[in-house]
């Protein structure tokens, strides 16, 4: 009988040792198919190696990380040995977990945390700043595991498109990683919203005068770590209270459990007095209102990014805060993160809609039983005359330079060159096939890559337009004196215009001729001279 058992179970182990998905062979996750191979590719190389170890989501464990990157325009090898004296961007030791809240419980492909150490954790390492892939130096990195985002650029897409207008936006790569020797697929090495001098550059603060006063870096999240809850609660498409909902705020640099009394006594009365000055009477009103508290320009920024994307979670959720102290700047900023589901690749909560406000979007959260609404703040901006003004102006300025039609598809396209280039898509799409079928939340189910690009660029084109009409913004339109297509008139049109005139240099002149006159000349200078002064 014992004998009898002993076959019966090495049958069994036989039998489960040919799958490799069951958990106890590899318990990380692993792909559909394990057995993809990379020979070369455009993109960065990134090895880690847990030992088979288990990676939790909420205690990291030491890993072993290396990057292979020969440059820009080089390729990379995965056999090391047939190609020896290749770039290793990074090699040493990570403290490393599982991140994410819907990006992990949702996708079978998973996010990863982790911080560069100077050895393993159990033989006390320490943290340690390293430079990733061209990234400022930081110990704190998130890789991306784009799943339900068939394009796997939504977030890169949100991230470039706000560069050039928000002091800080995160910075991400894409590459292919192997964990334990598999092949995972393609990921996004990329920054974090946190402190650190190439990061937000927040001071620590202190215990008392200016020092107190920053800096801070909070969120707008969920209720799993809440720390502050506001006094107010969100509101519906009518402004008034939704009573049995909250705002929650978690801190996240300092952490709650290191801030003292005295910091966190200031950092939430500095929320109270912002959603005071919102929640007054008087809240436009230019010094007794909101706009002693928040900084206006980051405010319409974030929004314009949110609403471009048309992205559900925003403002509700990953909505990081920061303020720095009262001598650099008192005001409360914005920060971005978590656009996955934007662009229109959600079918719940209307995300796939190209026809209205995501920050009024509270009367559907509610009827659905959300407990996360967008804060009542947005309400009130977006019925300030000052505030709208200023959103339909930067939406102009947008739209006439990077947010352009021809550039933001240029934009995608270069994305989609780097995923093409050396058949990336397709190694990821191998290992997580995808291709024709539901994945929460898709509202458009592509058949390969291409599609999916196509009802991005569709999407993102109806978007655009229906924008323009809700903000006023005529997109064949010139402002007066704007020689360099920047939505606006001051002296970089005057150095474009001398640039042409003295070195014939037209990269950055696409109206140069002012006066209508047929040439580009003196005359033009001038008149742009005269539009700036007030004078014509």
């Amino acid at each position: 009988m014992k004998r009898l058992f002993l076959l019966l179970g090495m049958t069994i182990l036989t039998t489960m040792a040919v799958d490799a998905q069951w958990w106890w062979w590899n318990p990380n996750y692993p792909p559909d198919d394990e057995d993809v191979q990379l020979t070369q590719t455009n993109l960065p190389i990134v090895w880690i190696d847990v030992d088979g170890n288990y990676i939790d989501r909420d205690e990291r464990i030491t890993a072993r990380m290396k990057i292979i990157h020969n440059g820009k325009d080089s390729l990379n090898y995965a056999d090391t040995l047939a190609h020896p004296g290749q770039h290793i961007d990074y090699e040493g030791y990570i403290a490393l977990r599982y991140r994410g809240n819907s990006s992990f419980s949702s996708s079978d492909k998973k996010p990863y945390s982790f911080r560069t150490m100077t050895a393993p954790i159990e033989e006390g390492g320490t943290k340690v700043k390293v430079k990733i892939l061209g990234m400022g130096k930081d110990n704190n990195w998130a890789i991306l595991a784009p799943y339900s985002d068939k394009s796997m650029m939504r977030d890169l897409l949100a991230f470039e498109l706000a560069r050039p207008w928000m002091e800080y936006v995160p910075t991400g790569k894409f590459c292919e990683l192997f964990l334990d020797g598999i092949y995972y697929g393609v990921y996004i090495m990329c920054e974090v919203v946190s402190k650190g001098s190439k990061r937000l550059d927040l001071d620590d603060p202190g215990t008392e005068g200016d020092e107190l006063t920053g800096g801070y870096l909070l969120e707008v999240d969920r209720t799993d770590e809440v720390t502050y809850t506001s006094k107010y609660h969100p509101v519906n498409s009518r402004g008034f209270d939704l009573s049995s909902k909250y705002i929650n705020y978690q801190f996240k640099e300092p952490d709650y459990e290191e801030l003292t009394q005295e910091q966190r006594d200031y950092i939430t009365g500095c929320i109270d007095n912002m959603e005071d000055a919102l929640h007054s009477a008087n809240y436009t009103d230019e010094s007794e209102g909101y706009r002693q508290y928040l900084d206006v320009m980051s405010f319409v920024d974030y929004q314009l990014a949110q609403e471009l994307a048309h992205n559900v979670d925003g403002y509700r959720l990953s909505t990081k805060i920061f303020k720095r102290r009262d001598s650099e700047d008192p005001r409360f900023k914005l920060a971005l993160w978590d656009f996955n589901l934007g662009y229109g690749n959600s079918d719940y909560y209307n995300g796939w809609y190209t026809t209205s406000w995501v920050w009024n979007n509270n009367d559907m959260l509610n009827s659905q039983g959300d407990s996360q609404l967008v804060p009542f703040w947005w309400y009130k901006l977006n019925r300030d005359p000052y505030y709208t003004n200023q959103l339909k102006q930067r939406w102009a300025q947008y739209r006439r330079t990077n947010c352009r039609d021809d550039r933001l598809m240029a934009t995608i396209d270069s994305m989609a060159t780097e995923l093409t280039a050396q058949g990336a898509i397709d190694r990821n799409s191998q290992a997580w096939p995808r291709w024709g079928q539901y994945v929460w939340p898709n509202k458009y189910i592509a058949q390969d890559f291409d599609d999916e690009l196509n009802y991005l660029k569709s999407w993102i084109t109806d978007r655009l337009a229906w924008m323009d009409e809700q903000l006023g913004f005529d997109p064949n339109a010139t402002v007066p004196g704007d020689v360099n297509g920047d939505g606006q008139c001051t002296g970089s049109d005057i150095t474009a215009l001398y640039n042409y005139i003295l070195y014939n240099d037209d990269s950055s002149v696409v109206n140069g001729d002012q006066n209508n006159d047929g040439s580009i000349t003196g005359s033009d200078v001038t008149a742009v001279y005269n539009i700036i002064l007030g004078t014509e």
